[in-house]
């Protein structure tokens, strides 16, 4: 729940999703279905009454593949 607002983040069967740091860069290989997850979780951040700050943690068995570093999606309206 995010400021009284339900949002709710959906996965796809099948979805892998892997992030590699290469020091300096940052590589999210997904198939099909990860990338779709990704799109669909960072279309409901972008809904409309989300407040600014609001996140989703993805992390090694947790959404990502085994060896991934973490990855944060955040809202951020202000500079």
């Amino acid at each position: 729940m995010i400021d009284g607002t339900t949002r709710v983040f959906t996965w796809e069967e099948g979805a892998r999703i892997e992030v590699r740091d290469l020091g300096g860069e940052v590589v999210i290989e997904a198939n099909a279905a990860g990338l779709r997850a990704l799109a669909s979780h960072l279309l409901t951040l972008a809904q409309d009454g989300t407040p600014d700050g609001a996140h989703l943690h993805l992390e090694e068995n947790n959404g990502l593949e085994e060896g991934s570093v973490g990855l944060v999606l955040e809202r951020c309206d202000y500079e």
